[in-house]
């Protein structure tokens, strides 16, 4: 008889763990709760909350238009809005903040990050081994994406199909620690009407394809000391005060 309390507590015990094991792919709505599993049929609300009940490596979808507050993360993840556009508001903060481990890789996919003219920075690298900004609009922040890695080992950053706009210091900002290194490659992205546009200070090479540079109220293409920004050719660089340059042109056969 003295056992049945110590095993209707670890039954309770048992019970509780399943119900907080991470899930490899969850879910946020519009109208989820964070009190929920973030399971399809029972979504969370925020990508914070979701985050939390997300495994290493999972995948977080949007399954509804809404707003989904604000997120850190610090372990390989993707973050996908499908064809909703999954909206972050940054007022006043970060939208997101990358602080994960240096092998680890975080796929931002089909979101939009809003900074109400008075968000600080709309995607802020601290550390990660490769992020990937996926077919993302940013606006409204001090800065579009800001890259800040102290990794010696070097960062991948990849800016596909994205649209940087209205950031009122910079669009882009690739200013590594000392000692450490940044590759950014940029294709199919217009980075336009912010302060600077793209900054590559050393430690950094910026490689550009297809891209637009554009009306930006200062440079537009900025680089210090060895950062190095790399131009396939096919690139739009134009309406920028001044509009500055790539300093080597790659050609491709």
């Amino acid at each position: 008889m003295k056992r049945f309390p110590l095993l209707i507590a670890l039954a309770s015990f048992a019970v509780g763990h399943t119900a907080f094991a991470q899930a490899t792919r969850t879910w946020v709505s519009g109208v989820g709760d964070d009190a929920n599993p973030c399971s399809r049929t029972a979504p969370g609300k925020t990508f914070a909350g979701a985050i939390s009940k997300t495994a290493a490596n999972g995948v977080i979808s949007v399954l509804d238009p809404g707003g989904f507050g604000a997120v850190t993360i610090t372990k390989s993840i993707t973050i996908d809005g499908g064809g909703f556009e999954g909206s972050i508001l940054g007022s006043a903060t970060n939208g997101i903040v990358i602080n994960a481990a240096a092998t680890d890789v975080v796929v931002l996919r089909n979101l939009q990050i809003e900074g109400a003219g008075t968000g600080l920075v709309g995607v802020k690298i601290l550390s990660a081994g490769a992020v990937y900004l996926e077919n993302c609009r940013i606006k409204g922040f001090a800065t579009g994406v800001s890259d800040t890695t102290t990794a010696v080992t070097g960062i991948q950053v990849v800016i596909n199909d994205c649209f940087i706009h209205e950031c009122g210091t910079a669009g882009v900002t690739l200013t590594p620690g000392s000692g450490a290194a940044t590759a950014a490659k940029f294709a199919h992205t217009r980075i336009e009407g912010c302060g600077v546009g793209l900054v590559v200070s050393p430690g950094a090479a910026a490689y550009l394809t297809e891209s637009t540079v554009a009306f930006n109220v200062g440079v537009g293409l900025s680089r210090t000391g060895n950062g190095l920004i790399y131009s396939f050719g096919n690139n739009k660089v134009f309406g920028n005060s001044p509009n500055g340059q790539a300093n080597k042109k790659l050609k491709m056969d």
